[in-house]
């Protein structure tokens, strides 16, 4: 029976709305680095923490004030609730509840509780053992004014910072990283401390003159002379306790250089990590920005347009070069490979990211740039770069909404517009980045004076006006050459001159921006005096 219930309670929260929006919510204000929950919460909980030592600090002195003892109160019920609630987060115990049992109801067994109680319990034991929450149980105990002597593990609430700060984080995670080497130092050191602390014991106990009455006090001669201290309370006065402070001198210099390079591999590593975090945190203020994957030349001119554009973006590459010159130029930047989650998710592909751009110069990378994209963002909007033709279909299976094909384009043009000065003009203006040549849309509207007109029609050679395609989604059109699928419509490159325009239609036209505008102003005046007469 109780099974049946402890289960029933299980599948119960499983399906409860509340349990999980609080769960949720819970999480996002305590563990979530992403959300501005935590960010509000960590700045609170660190004034408070600061707060705390001041008064504790004080409160040696003034034993009998009332504030301090309402202020400590308060501080300590957040602590105790913080820490409870974030064993909840850890732990989800029902979950382990319907796992056992779906197993047991697979292989046709009873529900073992025993079992299941063990399991709950070894989860709730990994928090409890966990560093930082050592540190929190530890930073609890000042509050405990009986034992004076608990007001030790004040210290502990300083430690606290460390899990609200994340610059106190990454100085945790680069000692974290030299764990085995800071381990065989503190193994060494303390191998050190005995020896000389017995050493200099065996030499100057009971010594005339000397100052070490007792064992302690040879081991507190042999650490602030090991730490290069040298308070000058105790010297040695024999001729064996001397060899051991010449001994340790020498030996020192050798553990705080060891301990110094150790300190400085761990922060070099890191700093990667650390410029990164930057990165990070200054995409977390942008509401909308693009992912350009690949700093090569086409990456570069992409990332100047949409500078001059005044648009957010950032660019992500493995090489250094590439980096260090996206930098130089006042771009965020990331030095990574942009096929990995972690990286993608740190830069905000599932958060306020409008599109990205899969521009390496790699189809194999772009592909699974792309299907590592899709997957994490559904409705993200995908252009990819397929250097080679027969990669293109891939690309569209990996997810990609474009494709395009630089080398390609660059071939046509230069095929299809070969003694055409204008149209050359304009797409040299459009790369030197000419302000005044442009590359814009002319919609062929209902009724519109462009409707079933030939290309050849319009005089757009005497206008100055290059044509560079038609976009639409008429059927009528399929019968033409050059057509190119985007999606539910089709691009046709340079159409002939006896191509006739539908409406729906979209013009696509190169040349100086007033000659665009002025060409759209006639087919608009043209197609109201029209329904004027009419």
């Amino acid at each position: 029976m109780l099974a049946k219930l402890i289960v029933y309670c299980a599948y119960y929260l499983k399906s409860a709305d509340w349990y999980r929006h609080s769960k949720v919510f819970f999480y996002d204000l305590l563990e979530n680095s992403h959300s501005r929950k935590k960010k509000y919460f960590d700045a609170t909980m660190i004034g408070l923490l600061i707060l705390s030592v001041i008064f504790l600090i004080y409160d040696i002195e003034h034993n009998d004030s009332k504030m301090g003892g309402y202020f400590e109160l308060a501080i300590l019920m957040i602590f105790v609730a913080e820490y409870f609630i974030r064993g909840w987060i850890h732990s989800d115990a029902y979950k382990v509840i319907i796992e056992e049992h779906e197993k047991a109801l697979y292989l046709n067994l009873n529900l073992n509780l025993s079992s299941v109680f063990k399991k709950i319990a070894a989860r709730d034991l990994e928090y409890i053992w966990s560093p930082f929450a050592i540190i929190d149980i530890l930073a609890i105990l000042p509050s405990y004014r009986p034992l004076d002597i608990l007001r030790i593990f004040i210290i502990f609430r300083l430690f606290k910072l460390f899990r609200y700060s994340d610059s106190a984080k990454l100085f945790a995670d680069a000692l974290a990283s030299k764990r085995y080497e800071l381990s065989t130092l503190l193994i060494f050191t303390c191998f050190l401390v005995f020896i000389a602390g017995v050493s200099i014991y065996m030499f100057e106990y009971q010594a005339a003159g000397s100052n070490i009455n007792n064992l302690f006090d040879a081991f507190y001669w042999t650490i602030v002379t090991l730490a290069t201290v040298g308070y000058g309370d105790i010297t040695p006065q024999t001729t064996g306790g001397r060899w051991v402070a010449i001994f340790l001198i020498l030996a020192s210099l050798g553990v705080l250089s060891f301990f110094t390079s150790i300190l400085i591999a761990a922060f070099s590593e890191k700093m990667l990590s650390v410029r990164e975090s930057r990165t990070y945190a200054q995409l977390d203020r942008y509401n909308s920005f693009i992912i350009i994957c690949g700093f090569g030349r086409v990456g570069q001119e992409i990332a100047r347009h949409l500078h001059n554009e005044r648009q957010k973006f950032v660019v992500i590459d493995r090489t250094p070069h590439k980096i260090a010159l996206a930098k130089q130029r006042g771009y965020l930047a990331i030095e990574n490979d942009a096929s990995n989650n972690e990286v993608l998710i740190n830069a905000g592909i599932c958060r306020a990211a409008s599109a990205i751009l899969c521009i390496t110069g790699d189809d194999v990378i772009n592909v699974y740039i792309t299907l590592t994209s899709r997957h994490l963002n559904k409705n993200l909007r995908i252009i990819s770069r397929a250097n080679r033709h027969d990669n293109v279909n891939k690309l569209y299976q990996a997810g990609a909404d474009n494709v395009i094909r630089p080398f390609e384009i660059a071939g046509l043009l230069a095929a299809e517009f070969v003694g055409q000065p204008v149209a050359f003009e304009a797409i040299s203006g459009i790369l030197h980045n000419q302000t005044e040549i442009v590359m814009e849309s002319v919609l062929v509207s209902e009724k519109s004076p462009l409707d079933n007109q030939q290309i050849g029609q319009l005089d757009l050679a005497q206008r100055k006006l290059t044509l560079l395609g038609v976009i639409s989604d008429n059927p009528i059109h399929l019968k033409h050459k050059n057509k190119y699928q985007v999606k539910e419509l089709h691009f046709y490159f340079n159409p002939e001159t006896k191509f006739i325009l539908r409406h729906g239609d979209m013009l696509v036209l190169l040349g100086r921006k007033y000659g665009i505008d002025h060409f759209r102003d006639q087919v608009e005046q043209r197609r109201l005096f029209s329904r004027t007469r009419a």
